[in-house]
């Protein structure tokens, strides 16, 4: 990568952060910096954003449950939002040329759906950046995102193969099957790849060459077949290890992405206008996206956070724009419009997702209104069942501190987790693990009565997510108290400050558990317990 695309981005993501922002809104502030300065991106940028989408798309893959895209919220949802949106927004567009509104005029009905149909679609690339870096990706309301927006990308798909004016070729056929053929040999081959720098390359050779490579051979698109090869490879036990491998990798890559937004187009005052314009309708997306939610007997937190993880235009409708500027369908400064309205809507939904729940707690009372009298099976109440501990959490480092206070205090504790397969997993083993989450404010109001609790252990991976976590405890009147763990040192001081009582470094509590282990190895060798070695 250029140094100057480097630097630029990184003095801009570095001082966006320093507010409080994710630093994508950055990347893409440098982007039109440097296209204000006159410098373009070209080929090799665009090659790094595709590759950056591809490990992007593949990583989904690996961790996706093909069964969530058939639940009736997301492809019924999906499907349900599109028309309305395609219709609703047509319809603005057609009636703003009538009236005479610059670039709005030339369109005839046909030409208006196809931008409202570019214009419906979310961000993919910016929905997973965010829920990555909340550590959400498998919370509930991130599932319902994403699958959302995998139904959005395959009729995309559909719209850009028969927009084309050619089929794929005959080969095309075979290409699916034969990657389940060979999916017995891809396993293996992440079988014996270790754990070192040949996963990582084994994990770009499934996403570029199995993936997109084979796809883009047959004519069909390329990021889709990195999609499938990562469902293929979802099941595997390495799965979760690969894609924390490529993490680093696909997040550098996308920086490429999110430059190439803002060196997409020199927008002129007129463009820039209209592009406002469709920044302004955003929040009737939203809203839309919001209400349909809520009729699937969703809660309105969950609603309100999956919306807002939608509240954006998509580099799709970039693609789309795109072949319709090519075909001549509309004026290429379309693309230019399009370009514009996402990159602000990035920079605009950007806080919003980060203060999500501060959103839904200032508005709360107004949004359960348009709750259903049923509840999702997700939203089901919790019984708690005498518990006094409870472990927020429930991978490897929270099923450990699960299992030691079993131990030590019997059948006191609970488990709790926003992963829905984590908890069957749990309930299987025999553990009292319950769907929850412990940052949604009315999970406390249909689940464990506070005033019995005398212990939290917070074991989720994420800083934001245990703080928040401290903060719904000490604003519910907890008075017992909390033990939270860190991924670095200096997290340990904020925990603390929110008011935990006993914040752990993760690492250094690994490191006693393993010594404690070994003395307890050595001191059965000599039998002659806690003697000195000297």
């Amino acid at each position: 990568m250029d140094p100057l695309w480097i630097s630029a981005a990184f003095l801009f993501g570095f001082a966006v952060r320093q507010i409080g922002l994710p630093p994508l809104v950055g990347f893409l502030m440098a982007g039109f910096t440097l296209n204000a300065a006159g410098i373009e991106g070209g080929p090799m940028l665009e090659n790094i954003a595709d590759m950056g989408v591809t490990l992007l798309l593949f990583s989904i893959g690996l961790k996706l449950r093909i069964k969530s895209l058939l639940k009736p919220e997301i492809w019924t949802g999906a499907s349900i939002h599109m028309v309305i949106s395609v219709l609703l927004f047509g319809a603005a567009m057609y009636a703003l040329g009538i009236a005479g509104m610059a670039y709005f005029g030339p369109l005839d009905v046909k030409l208006t759906l196809l931008v409202a149909f570019a214009l419906s679609f979310s961000s993919t690339v910016f929905a997973v950046k965010v829920l990555e870096d909340r550590a959400e990706m498998r919370s509930f309301h991130g599932q319902v995102a994403i699958g959302i927006l995998i139904i959005q990308d395959l009729l995309a798909v559909i719209f850009i193969t028969a927009s084309m004016g050619k089929l794929p070729s005959p080969w095309a056929i075979l290409a699916v099957p034969g990657l389940f053929l060979l999916r017995p040999v891809l396993m293996h081959l992440m079988d014996r790849s270790g754990h070192g720098e040949l996963m990582i390359l084994c994990g770009f050779l499934m996403a570029l060459v199995f993936g997109a490579g084979l796809f883009e051979l047959v004519g069909l698109k390329a990021d889709l077949g990195a999609l499938f090869v990562g469902i293929l490879l979802a099941p595997h036990a390495k799965a979760p290890e690969m894609a924390k491998h490529l993490l680093g990798f696909k997040d550098f890559f996308l920086i490429g992405f999110f430059l190439s937004i803002g060196l997409s187009g020199v927008p002129s005052l007129a463009t820039f206008g209209v592009a406002l314009l469709l920044v302004a309708v955003i929040p009737i997306k939203v809203a839309l996206f919001f209400f349909l939610l809520t009729r699937f007997k969703l809660r309105a937190r969950t609603a309100v956070l999956a919306s807002l993880n939608l509240a954006n235009y998509s580099e799709f409708g970039l693609i789309v724009g795109a072949i319709a500027t090519g075909n001549g369908w509309i004026g290429a400064e379309w693309l230019t419009i399009i370009a514009i309205a996402l990159s602000l809507t990035f920079i605009l939904a950007a806080p919003l997702n980060t203060h999500a729940d501060r959103i839904y707690q200032r508005f709360r009372k107004t949004l359960k209104r348009f709750e259903t009298n049923t509840r999702h099976p997700t939203d089901a109440p919790i019984d708690a069942g005498g518990a006094v501990i409870a472990v927020f959490g429930m991978g490897r480092i929270g099923t450990c501190a699960y299992d030691a206070m079993v131990e030590r205090h019997g059948a006191v504790v609970i488990g709790v987790d926003f992963d829905h397969e984590t908890v069957a997993y749990h309930q299987k083993a025999g553990r009292r693990v319950v769907f929850g989450d412990p940052t949604d404010p009315d999970f406390w109001a249909r689940a464990l009565t506070i005033s019995q609790m005398r212990l939290t252990m917070l074991a989720t991976p994420s800083q934001t997510a245990n703080l928040a976590a401290v903060r719904q405890l000490r604003s519910k009147g907890f008075t017992g108290m909390i033990a939270a763990t860190a991924l670095f040192d200096d997290e340990i001081p904020d925990l603390e400050k929110a008011g935990v009582d006993a914040a752990f470094n993760l690492y250094g509590e690994a490191g006693l558990g393993f010594a404690d282990h070994a003395n307890e190895l050595l001191e059965k060798r000599l039998l002659k317990p806690h003697r000195p070695l000297t």
